[in-house]
Parts: C-alpha cells; sequence; structure tokens
C-alpha cells in the first residue's frame, strides 16, 4: 500500500477535521481538503447541549484555533455539499459543480436529528438541536417561554430539560420509555436521573407517545399524546436520537450494516478501496468486543478521528478504545466507559445512589464492561483499566475495594 498524495475528508465536523489536523501531525505534506456543509469552522458538539444551552458560553469548543487550517495548508471548504461519490474515477462531486479526485477517502458526515413521524411534526417552531445555530436559537427561544416540551428522554432531552429549568421554563417530558435513559442506564441507575429531574420541577409523561403535534397562532402550539392528552407549549424540541447521514455512501454502493452506519473494519476501512469512514456514521468491527459498533458520543468522534489518520497513511492498527462519553445535568455530573447490556449484565453500586455520589458497574462473567461514575471524580483511570483490561473482580471488591488495586 502506497502512500497517498491527496486525502479528501468528507464531513467538517469534529472526526473529520480531528483526521485532517493529525494527518499533519504525522508529517503527511500532500494535499488535504475537507468538504464541509456547515459555515462554521469545525467544532466540538457537547456545549451546544451544555454550556451553549444553558447560557455559560455563546460559543462552542472550537477543533482547532483560527487560521489553523489555512497555516497548516489544509484546504477547508466551508459551506460546500458533497453529492455523489465515484469510487470507480475515485472522484467526490459537490453541489458547486466541483470535481475533487482522491488517493485516499475518508467520509465523516456525522448524522442528523431523527423527526417524529406524525401528523404536525414538520409545523414551524419544531426545533430540533445538532449545531451552533440551533443552540443558540433553542437557548433564545427557553429564555422566553412559558411552556415547553421536550419529546424524547434520552441524553440530549435530559440535558435540554435542565437548560430550560434553568430558564425558569415550565418543563414536561415525554418518551414512550418508563424511566430516562433506560435503554443506556437500565433500570436502577435510570430512576436517579428520573428522580434528579423531577426534585427540578420537571413533569415526565412516560409510557406514552406522540400522536400529533397541533399547530398554534405561530406554529406548533401543543403536543397531542397517544393517551389523547394535549400538553400546550411555546417550544416543542424533538430529541429522539440522531440518524446516521449515509446516503452518500449508499447511493455510491458501500456495505451499511443492520445498525445504519457504513461498514467498515476494526481498522476503519470500508471494502472500497482507500476508502475509510468514522465517527457517527462508522459501522465498526470492534475487536474488543468481537461485533459492529456504531457509537455518536464525542470521545469517538475524536479519537476515532485521530487514529484514522495513521490508516489513510499505510498503517494497519485496529481502533481499540472503549466509548466513552460525559453528562452534566443540574448538579450532577457523569463519566461513562465501556459498553454495557443493560439487559444481561450484573449492576454493582458502590457508594450512595440517594445521595447521588456513586460508582455503577456493569458485570458480565466476573469482568467489568462498563463503568459510570457518578460525583466522584478520584477513580477515573481505575474504572478505565477495569474496562480495558478484562480483569476478573467479585462484586464485593467493586464495592467495597481499594480499585487502584484491581488488576
Amino acid at each position: 500500500m502506497t502512500g497517498p498524495n491527496r486525502v479528501v475528508i468528507v464531513g467538517s465536523g469534529l472526526a473529520g477535521a480531528t483526521a485532517a489536523a493529525s494527518l499533519r501531525e504525522r508529517g503527511f505534506g500532500g494535499e488535504v481538503l475537507v468538504l464541509g456543509s456547515e459555515a462554521h469552522r469545525p467544532y466540538e458538539l457537547p456545549p451546544l447541549s451544555k454550556g451553549v444551552l444553558l447560557g455559560d458560553a455563546d460559543e462552542p469548543d472550537w477543533v482547532k484555533d483560527e487560521g489553523f487550517f489555512a497555516a497548516e495548508n489544509i484546504d477547508l471548504q466551508l459551506g460546500t455539499t458533497a453529492t455523489r461519490i465515484e469510487l470507480g474515477a475515485r472522484l467526490v462531486l459537490d453541489a458547486k459543480g466541483g470535481e475533487h479526485r482522491y488517493d485516499r477517502l475518508l467520509l465523516a458526515t456525522g448524522s442528523q436529528p431523527r423527526a417524529v413521524p406524525v401528523p404536525g411534526g414538520d409545523l414551524p417552531g419544531v426545533r430540533t438541536l445538532r449545531s451552533i445555530d440551533d443552540s443558540l436559537a433553542l437557548r433564545s427561544a427557553f429564555e422566553s417561554a412559558g411552556r415547553v416540551v421536550i419529546v424524547g428522554a434520552g441524553w440530549i432531552g435530559t440535558e435540554a430539560a435542565a437548560a430550560a429549568r434553568k430558564h425558569g421554563a415550565e418543563v414536561t417530558v415525554v418518551d414512550q420509555v418508563a424511566s430516562p435513559l433506560q435503554a443506556v442506564l437500565g433500570d436502577e441507575v435510570s430512576a436517579v436521573f428520573r428522580d434528579l429531574h423531577t426534585e427540578h420541577g420537571v413533569t415526565w409523561r412516560l409510557g406514552t407517545g406522540v400522536a400529533e403535534l397541533v399547530e398554534g397562532d405561530h406554529g406548533v402550539g401543543a403536543v397531542r399524546l397517544t393517551d389523547g392528552t394535549e400538553l400546550s407549549s411555546d417550544v416543542v424540541l424533538v430529541a429522539v436520537g440522531a440518524a446516521p447521514r449515509v446516503s452518500l455512501a449508499h447511493v455510491a454502493g458501500l456495505e451499511l450494516a443492520d445498525d445504519g452506519g457504513v461498514c467498515v473494519d476494526a481498522g476503519l476501512r470500508t471494502a472500497a478501496p482507500d476508502v475509510y469512514a468514522v465517527g457517527d456514521i462508522a459501522s465498526h468491527f470492534h475487536p474488543r468486543y468481537g461485533k459492529r459498533v456504531r457509537v455518536e458520543h464525542w470521545d469517538n468522534a475524536k479519537g476515532q478521528g485521530a487514529h484514522v489518520a495513521g490508516n489513510l497513511l499505510g498503517e494497519h492498527d485496529p481502533y481499540l478504545k472503549a466509548p466513552y462519553f460525559f453528562s452534566d445535568q443540574y448538579d450532577l455530573g457523569c463519566e461513562y466507559r465501556g459498553l454495557a447490556d443493560v439487559d444481561t449484565d450484573e449492576v454493582v453500586i458502590r457508594g450512595d445512589l440517594t445521595a447521588r455520589e456513586f460508582i455503577a458497574f456493569w458485570v458480565r462473567g466476573g469482568q467489568v464492561r462498563a463503568a459510570m461514575n457518578v460525583n466522584l471524580w478520584d477513580d477515573g483511570d481505575a474504572l478505565q483499566r477495569l474496562v480495558d483490561n478484562d480483569i476478573q473482580v467479585t462484586a464485593d471488591a467493586l464495592k467495597n475495594g481499594d480499585l487502584s488495586s484491581l488488576g
């Protein structure tokens, strides 16, 4: 595998921008082109549902300082949407009529918010949260809203609920699940988040779905539930997850996985010669888990972006890092490492759930598959070792032992 002269990256988010920067950090002196649909220079997404939405910041965390890409001779073409890939000709075509030849191609097209497929789902004022512009507009809406309805009790929905409450709005969260974040955390730990939001005045409408978004005087004005209840609203935020942007890859003929992502091997390569995919769209065969894993969190985009640079230059290294994410809601902060199966894993709790100072372990076969620390910050390295190294442990050792000595 000879080295490339020209690398084209489709997507100017965290994954694509990190890959471009990492190519230069590794000494690559060839051409690097980044095509991005957004007008803003590359930025990270976590502040959009945290600091920016809360009003603690007016800008996201930029991937690099202004001027970095020009200084590194990276051709960053913002406001440019790739429309077609011709694999045989090794070309990427864009909406402006540009044709871009590549020796290596990296797809980092990210994801987009899912809609609710109900009448009124396209009414003016139905909001989603994916970009810095979305976040600033939603914050402004929260500041003036009396009543906010959030559809979806996942991470974005719960973080947005905390922000809306900070801005003084009445907040109702609707979801078909029995408890917020249940699919990720299971019943016992998700109840901590349910109770936290209840104490801060959030109303839950769980175990029910949305039947219709009802038009008001200025766009959407209410949410009608499947049980017939109608919730009046000044702001409706739809936070029911994200869909990988894979139409470009699909039309080009790249294989898609059951999880909706682009199939890549352990080294983030597709089956097409010299074409790679990273971030939200990558359905990655993860050697640690022996199966395909598609992760939409910030750390995965950054980690895969940095890692794939070496493989674009001719290396063949597998990406081995376990998933990681963090969240801040009111006075609760948490970090999660690993990949749990909440339906089958044993949950071991160290600390005090009621005080919201604890570590939750998800254990399978005597090994820690995932760990989440909540308002406890001293054992991060130990938790990472437990998740990474398949260490045999007992529940008692996890509850009462010295975590730094395990393994």
